[in-house]
C-alpha cells in the first residue's frame, strides 16, 4: 500500500510542473487573447478584435515574411549539410570521433551566446570575416548589419552553424540503423554509389529526413535569441522575426492581449503545417 502511494509522490512534482508552467500559461494566454490587456490598465473583453487586428498590422506581415525566409533557407541548409556530414561520417575515416565531437559543440551552446559570438564574427570593422576579406585585398567590405539581406544572411549562417549538428546526429543514427544486407545485395547489381543512395538510402531514411525537417521548422519558426543578440531586429525591422515581434508586443509594449493573440496565430499555423506534412508522409508510406 505504501509502495503504491510512493510512486505517486515521485510523479507528483512532474505533474505540478506541467500544470503550473505549461497548462496554466497556455490557458491563461488563450483567455488574454480575447481581452484588451495592458499592464496597469483594466482588462476588458474584446472578442476576436486582437486576432482581426493582426491581419491589418503591417508589422505582423513583415515579421511573418522574415520568419518564412529564415525557415526556408535555414531548414534547407541545415538538413542538406546534416545529410552530407552524416553520409561522410557513415564510413570509417581517421579522427572520426574527434570530428564528431567538434561538429556537435555548437548544439550545446546557448543560442543567445552564439548570437553574441556571431556579432563579433560579422562585425563590420573588427569582425573575423571582414578581417579575412581585408587581408585578401577586398576593399569594398560587406556591411553585415547595415544591409537588409546581409543581416539576414548573417543570422541564417549562425543558425545553420548551431543546428546542423542536430540534423547530422539524427540522420547519422538513421543511416546506422539501415540493414547492411540490402547494400550487399545491391552491390551485385550496381557499383554506383549514387544509384545506391538514390534508390536505397534516400527512400529508407525518408521518414528520418521528414522528422528532422519538421523539428527544424518548428524550432526556426520560434527563432528569437539569435536576431535579438545580433541585430536587435535591424536594420529597421529587416530581421524582426515573428517571435521577436511577439516579445516586443508583450514584454516591451506590455500589450499582453495582442501578444497572446499573435502567439495563438503562430500555434495554429504550426499545427496546420505539421498536419499537412504528416498527412503527406502517411500517404507516401502507407
Amino acid at each position: 500500500m505504501q509502495r503504491g502511494r510512493a510512486k505517486y509522490l515521485f510523479v507528483l512534482p512532474g505533474i505540478i510542473w506541467v500544470l503550473v508552467f505549461t497548462i496554466f500559461p497556455l490557458l491563461y494566454s488563450l483567455r488574454l487573447s480575447f481581452f484588451y490587456a495592458r499592464l496597469g490598465r483594466e482588462q476588458r473583453f474584446v472578442g476576436l478584435d486582437n486576432f482581426a487586428r493582426a491581419f491589418s498590422d503591417y508589422r505582423f506581415w513583415n515579421s511573418l515574411q522574415v520568419t518564412l525566409f529564415f525557415v526556408a533557407v535555414s531548414v534547407t541548409l541545415t538538413v542538406l549539410l546534416g545529410l552530407g556530414l552524416a553520409l561522410l561520417f557513415h564510413r570509417p575515416i581517421r579522427g572520426q570521433r574527434m570530428f564528431r565531437s567538434l561538429f556537435t559543440m555548437p548544439l550545446f551552446t546557448a543560442p543567445i551566446a552564439l548570437g553574441y559570438l556571431g556579432l563579433t564574427i560579422f562585425h563590420e570593422e573588427v569582425g573575423a570575416v571582414n578581417t579575412v576579406l581585408r587581408a585578401l585585398g577586398m576593399t569594398d567590405l560587406p556591411r553585415w548589419f547595415s544591409s537588409v539581406w546581409l543581416a539576414r544572411l548573417a543570422i541564417v549562417l549562425v543558425d545553420v552553424w548551431q543546428w546542423t549538428p542536430f540534423c547530422f546526429l539524427v540522420i547519422l543514427a538513421g543511416l546506422q540503423s539501415l540493414p547492411e544486407e540490402i547494400y550487399d545485395a545491391a552491390k551485385l547489381d550496381t557499383s554506383s554509389g549514387w544509384d545506391m543512395f538514390r534508390y536505397i538510402t534516400f527512400p529508407l531514411i525518408g521518414p528520418v529526413l521528414f522528422t528532422v525537417t519538421i523539428l527544424r521548422m518548428v524550432e526556426t519558426f520560434k527563432v528569437l535569441d539569435i536576431p535579438f543578440s545580433m541585430t536587435s531586429g535591424g536594420p529597421g525591422a529587416a530581421t524582426q522575426t515573428y517571435s521577436f515581434y511577439i516579445y516586443l508586443t508583450g514584454l516591451r509594449n506590455f500589450n499582453a492581449g495582442y501578444a497572446s493573440a499573435l502567439a495563438y496565430i503562430l500555434l495554429v499555423m504550426m499545427l496546420m503545417i505539421s498536419m499537412f506534412f504528416f498527412n503527406r508522409l502517411r500517404r507516401i508510406y502507407e
